[in-house]
C-alpha cells in the first residue's frame, strides 16, 4: 500500500473519534483546500463488506473492508493518477463492478471514461467488462467496445448480474442494454432502440420495457416496448413529463416522477399504460431531491424535498423503516439522515448524517438490536461547531417570480450590514445550490463574509419549466435574478451596500463578469474562476461541442446568432466593467478552455481595466492540487480584503 494512501486511511478511519476542534481564531486555509478522503461507501448484499472510494490528492483507490474488522482493508484496487471509481456497485456478496472515471478538475463531477471493471472482494479475479482497451478475459472478441458502458440497474436480488447501458462512439443515434454476468464476463442483449442517450427500465423478467431520456437533439422522449416494437409513450397525461423509475413489488405497477406542464414532479405509482395513477408524494416549491428505499422487495418509503432545509415525506409513516428513520433523525438533531444501503435481509443498514455545517459522517446500524456504529467522517479535520449556519430564504425577483436564496452567515455574527460575496453557481442548467455543506461558502464565511447564493431561473430543482426559463437568457434574465438577489439582501439590511463583491466558478465565473456589466455600481470587485467569457468560442473550443448532444445543448441554451452571442459575452463588453477583476484559470481546462481566460484578459487590457491574474499549469476545470487550491484561496481572501475590507471577526 503506498505510504500516502496508508496515512490517509489511518487518518480517515479513526472511526469513533470526533473531529478535532479548530484552534481559536481563523480556520487555516488548507482546511478548505483538502479533498474528502473517503466517499461513496457501499454495503455488500450480505452486509459483510464495505466498499468505498479513497482519495489522497489525486491518487484514488477502491478499498474494501470487512464490516467486522475495519482496522485493515481486505483489498485495495489502485487507480491511475486522476482516475477514480466513478461508481461502485455490488453485484454479488463477493463481487463488485466499478465504473471508471476521470477527474478533469475540482469544479465538475468526475466524468465516466466508459470503462467497467469487475473484481472479487479479495482483489482477485479482476476483469475488464467494457471499454476501448484490449485486455480482459474477452479481449479477443470485444474490439467493438468503443464507447461508454454504464451500470443502469440490478436484479431484485444480487446474482452477480447487472444491466449495462452502452453508447458507441460511432453510433450516437442508438442505445443498447445488456444483461451482464460479471463473473463469466458474458452478456446478452435485452433492449436496444435507434435513439441515442436513453436509459431503460427493465421488467422483473429481464426485458427492457421503457426507454427514456434526453436525445441528441436535446429533446426529452419516452418510449414503451409493445408487441416487440418501441412506440412513443402515450400513457402520460397531456402536458405531463413522465419519468419511469422502476417496478413496484407486485411486478406490475410502475413508480415514476410526473411533472404537470414543467412543474416540480410528483412521485406516482401507476399501471404501465398510465391508468390507475396514484400520487404517493406531492411536490411543493421544488422537486424531490432524493428517494429512500426499503430492503428487497424495494419500494420507496420516503421522498426528500430539495429546497429549503430538507423535509422528509413518509409515504407510509407506520412502516417500520419509516419509524427507524424518524428515530435516527431524533438521535441526530439538526442533521439530515440518509439511508444508503440495506443488506438484502434488512439486518444491516449503512446510512449517512450531514448538515449545513457538517460535510458528513457514515454509520452502520444493526436493525435487530439497534446498535449504531460510527464508521468515518467524510472530512474529519472539519469541526462542525466552527462552521457557519446556512439559511434558506425566498424573495421576489423584479418580475415577481419567487426565487430561493441561501445565506451563509459568519459564525456568531449578527446578520446586519455585513460585507457580502455573491456566489453564483455553475451549470447553469440542472444545477442548484442547497442547504448542505458548501466548501466555498464556508470558506468565505470563515473569513467573515456573508455569502449569498441564488437559485436563479435556469437552475435545477424547480421543475423543467423553471429550468427552461433560463434558456437563451444567460446574459440577461439570469443575471437580473442574481442582481435582484443582491438588492434584496441589501434591502433587508443583511448586506452593507458599500461592501459587496461577486465570485463564481465556471458559469459562475461568467456571471461574475456579467453582473458587474448589467448592474454598474452594485459591486466593488469580481472574481472569475474557470469561467466562460466568450459564448461564440464554445462552438469552437472546449469539450461540450464534441458531441451531437453537446452541440444541440449549446444551440438550445445560448443560441446561434453571432450578434446575440456577442451581446452577452463579457469579453465583448469589458469596457462596461467598472470594478477590479481577478481571473483564475487552469491551463489544461477542457470545459472552459484557457483561451477563454486569455480572451477576457485581452479585453480588459484593451479597455484599460484593472485586473489580477492567477493561472496554474496542469490544472483543469477547477484546481485539484492541494497547494494550488491553497494558493488560490489565499489570493481570493487577499483580493476581497483589498476591495471590501476584512470580514467580521469570528466568534470566540
Amino acid at each position: 500500500m503506498p505510504t500516502r494512501i496508508a496515512r490517509a486511511l489511518l487518518a480517515a478511519c479513526c472511526l469513533s473519534l470526533p473531529a478535532i476542534a479548530a484552534a481559536s481564531g481563523t480556520i487555516p486555509v488548507k482546511d478548505f483546500a483538502r479533498h474528502a478522503s473517503i466517499s461513496m461507501p457501499r454495503l455488500s448484499p450480505d452486509g459483510k463488506y464495505l466498499a468505498l472510494r479513497m482519495d489522497d490528492g489525486g491518487q484514488h483507490a477502491l478499498v474494501v473492508y470487512r464490516v467486522d474488522d475495519l482496522s485493515h482493508p481486505a483489498s485495495m484496487l489502485r487507480m491511475p493518477k486522476y482516475e477514480l471509481p466513478a461508481n461502485i456497485v455490488w453485484v454479488g456478496p463477493t463481487r463488485l463492478v466499478v465504473a471508471q472515471g476521470k477527474e478533469f478538475g475540482s469544479i465538475g463531477k468526475p466524468e465516466y471514461t466508459g470503462e467497467l471493471l469487475a473484481t472479487d472482494v479479495n482483489g482477485k479475479h479482476q476483469d475488464y467488462l467494457f471499454g476501448y482497451q484490449d485486455y480482459g478475459s474477452r479481449a479477443a472478441t470485444r474490439q467493438a467496445d468503443r464507447g461508454w458502458g454504464t451500470v443502469d440497474g440490478l436484479p431484485d436480488l444480487a446474482n452477480n448480474h447487472f444491466y449495462m447501458g452502452a453508447q458507441l462512439w460511432n453510433s450516437d443515434d442508438h442505445s443498447w442494454l445488456y444483461d451482464v454476468d460479471a463473473v463469466k464476463n458474458t452478456r446478452h442483449l435485452v433492449g436496444d432502440i435507434g435513439v441515442g442517450g436513453l436509459d431503460f427500465i427493465v421488467t422483473p423478467g429481464g426485458q427492457a420495457s421503457f426507454a427514456y431520456g434526453t436525445d441528441n437533439q436535446f429533446d426529452y422522449v419516452v418510449y414503451r416496448r409493445q408487441a416487440g416494437r418501441w412506440q412513443a409513450y402515450t400513457g402520460a397525461q397531456a402536458g405531463h413529463r413522465f419519468t419511469p423509475i422502476g417496478y413496484a413489488p407486485d411486478h406490475l405497477r410502475l413508480y415514476a416522477l410526473d411533472s404537470d406542464h414543467g412543474a416540480p414532479a410528483d412521485l406516482v405509482e401507476q399501471n404501465e399504460d398510465g391508468s390507475g395513477r396514484k400520487v404517493l408524494a406531492k411536490a411543493g416549491f421544488g422537486n424531490f431531491d432524493d428517494l429512500m428505499w426499503t430492503p428487497p422487495p424495494r419500494q420507496p418509503f420516503a421522498a426528500v424535498g430539495g429546497t429549503g432545509v430538507p423535509q422528509v415525506t413518509y409515504l407510509q409513516p407506520d412502516m417500520l423503516v419509516s419509524k427507524l428513520h424518524q428515530a435516527l433523525s431524533q438521535k441526530f438533531p439538526g442533521e439530515f439522515v440518509d439511508f444508503i444501503d440495506f443488506s438484502e435481509d434488512g439486518r444491516e443498514l449503512l446510512f449517512s448524517v450531514r448538515s449545513d455545517r457538517d460535510p458528513g459522517g457514515y454509520f452502520l446500524i444493526d436493525t435487530q438490536h439497534y446498535k449504531v456504529r460510527k464508521l468515518f467522517a467524510a472530512a474529519p479535520w472539519i469541526d462542525p461547531s466552527q462552521m457557519a449556519e446556512r439559511i434558506p430564504r425566498r424573495f421576489k425577483a423584479s418580475d415577481g417570480l419567487e426565487l430561493e436564496a441561501i445565506l451563509t452567515v459568519p459564525r456568531g455574527a449578527s446578520m446586519e450590514n455585513l460585507p457580502m460575496v455573491l456566489l453564483p453557481h455553475g451549470g447553469p442548467h440542472g444545477v442548484s445550490d442547497n442547504w448542505f455543506f458548501d466548501w466555498d461558502a464556508q470558506f468565505l464565511a470563515s473569513r467573515g463574509y456573508l455569502v449569498l447564493q441564488v437559485n436563479y431561473r435556469g437552475s435545477g430543482g424547480r421543475g423543467h419549466a423553471f429550468e427552461q426559463a433560463g434558456y437563451l437568457k444567460w446574459g440577461t434574465r439570469i443575471q437580473q435574478d442574481l442582481i435582484d438577489g443582491v438588492k434584496w439582501a441589501e434591502a433587508q439590511h443583511y448586506a452593507d451596500p458599500k461592501r459587496v463583491c461577486v465570485y463564481g466558478a465556471s458559469f459562475g465565473g461568467y456571471s461574475a463578469m456579467m453582473t458587474t456589466i448589467r448592474a454598474p455600481g452594485l459591486f466593488k470587485c469580481a472574481v472569475g474562476y474557470a469561467g466562460i467569457y466568450d459564448l461564440a468560442m464554445m462552438y469552437k473550443k472546449g469539450d461540450i461541442r464534441e458531441s451531437q448532444f453537446g452541440r444541440s445543448y449549446l444551440g438550445t441554451v445560448i443560441g446561434k446568432s453571432d450578434a446575440d452571442l456577442a451581446a452577452n459575452s463579457p469579453d465583448k463588453l469589458a469596457d462596461r466593467i467598472d470594478v477590479p477583476v481577478l481571473l483564475v484559470h487552469g491551463e489544461d481546462d477542457q470545459r472552459a478552455p484557457f483561451a477563454q481566460a486569455k480572451a477576457m484578459r485581452s479585453a480588459l487590457e484593451a479597455a484599460h481595466k484593472p485586473y489580477e491574474w492567477l493561472v496554474k499549469p496542469g490544472e483543469g476545470h477547477g484546481f485539484y492540487g492541494e497547494q494550488d487550491n491553497v494558493d488560490f484561496l489565499e489570493h481570493l481572501q487577499a483580493f476581497l480584503a483589498k476591495y471590501i475590507g476584512q470580514g467580521v471577526a469570528p466568534a470566540g
